[in-house]
C-alpha cells in the first residue's frame, strides 16, 4: 500500500542519513487543534517529535531518489511564520537550549538553526541547560566554562543579545559571574526543587542585576528511550537504537507589549552513530 511505501521510504532515508534536524513548527496553532494537554514538557516534546516525523514521512514520495541525503531536514508544512523586520522590534525571541552531550560546537549550530527557522538575525535571550551529568558528579564551573565561552562568542558576533543559566545555586552562579566576560543576565530556578527562592540566591541576583526566572523542566528534558520511542512510533521497524539526541532547542516568540506568545516550538537534532550495518552481518 501507499502508506507502507512511504514508511519504507522514510526508513530508507533514516537508515542512510547521519543527522536529523527536526522542527515542530509553531505549537501555538497546533495545540488549538489538539484536545489533550501534555502533562509535562517531556511529554509535549515526545508528542511533537512523533507528530512531526509522522507528517514528514507521509509526505515523502514513495520512489526515493538514488542520492540519499546525509542530513535530513524534517519540518512541518506549516512552519513558523518568519518574523518580518517591521515586527521584530515588538517581539522577544527567547530560547532554552538543552544539551545532551558536552560538544560545544552544537551550541552555534542550534542558534543558527533557530535564527534561520524564525527568520531573525539575533535571538534576544538564550538560556543554557547543561548536559545531564554522570551519577555522583555535580555541576561545576569547569563544566560550564566551555559552554559559556561558546555563548559569549555568539554574543560578540551579535547572534544572541543576552545569555542565561539554569539551575545554578548561589555559589556556582557567583563563580560563573566572576569568571565570565559576558555576565549571565538570568538564572532559571526549578520550582519543583524549591518552592521558595533561596534568600542567598535572591540577594546575589539582585546585587548583580541577574533576573531569576522559574521553570518546570525535568533534569533531562527527554530520555534516550523516550526519544527513540517517539521516532519508532512514527517510522515503524526503524533501527532506532542507532539514533541519539544531540540537543533540543525550545523557542518562544513573545509580543512584548501584550505579553502573549505568538509562537513556540522545538528544534531537535539527532545523530546516528553506527553508519554501517552490513559489516556486522557479513563478518
Amino acid at each position: 500500500t501507499h502508506m507502507e511505501n512511504q514508511s519504507a521510504s522514510a526508513r530508507l532515508m533514516l537508515n542512510h542519513a547521519t543527522t536529523l534536524n527536526l522542527h515542530t513548527g509553531n505549537l501555538v496553532n497546533r495545540s488549538r487543534l489538539k484536545k489533550k494537554c501534555p502533562s509535562s514538557p517531556s511529554e509535549e516534546l515526545q508528542d511533537c517529535i512523533t507528530a512531526t516525523l509522522s507528517e514528514w514521512s507521509s509526505k515523502i514520495p514513495s520512489a526515493v531518489d538514488k542520492e540519499l541525503p546525509d542530513t535530513l531536514n524534517c519540518t512541518l508544512t506549516q512552519p513558523t511564520e518568519a518574523i518580518t523586520p517591521e515586527e521584530r522590534e515588538e517581539l522577544k525571541v527567547s530560547v532554552k537550549l538543552f544539551l545532551s552531550g558536552s560538544n560545544c560546537s552544537c551550541i552555534r549550530d542550534a542558534v543558527e538553526m533557530a535564527c534561520s527557522a524564525l527568520g531573525v538575525a539575533q535571538l534576544d535571550s538564550v538560556i543554557i541547560a547543561p548536559p545531564p551529568l554522570l551519577e555522583g558528579d555535580s555541576l561545576s564551573l569547569e563544566h560550564l566554562q566551555p559552554l559559556w565561552e561558546e555563548l559569549e562568542r555568539l554574543v560578540q558576533s551579535q547572534k544572541i543579545a543576552a545569555i542565561g543559566t539554569s539551575d545554578l545555586d548561589k555559589a556556582l552562579l557567583e563563580q560563573l559571574y566572576t569568571w565570565a566576560q559576558v555576565k549571565p543576565s538570568s538564572n532559571q530556578v526549578n520550582l519543583a526543587s524549591c518552592c521558595v527562592m533561596p534568600p542567598d540566591l535572591t540577594a546575589f541576583a539582585k546585587e548583580c542585576d541577574i533576573q531569576l526566572l522559574t521553570h518546570n523542566d525535568p533534569k533531562e528534558l527527554i530520555s534516550a528511550t523516550s526519544f527513540q520511542a517517539a521516532v519508532q512510533e512514527s517510522v515503524k521497524e526503524l533501527l532506532v537504537a542507532d539514533w541519539s539526541l544531540e540537543w533540543v532547542l525550545r523557542y518562544s516568540v513573545i509580543v512584548k507589549s501584550r505579553g502573549i506568545i505568538k509562537s513556540k516550538g522545538y528544534l531537535v537534532q539527532a545523530k546516528r552513530s553506527n553508519t554501517d550495518h552490513t559489516s556486522s552481518y557479513s563478518s
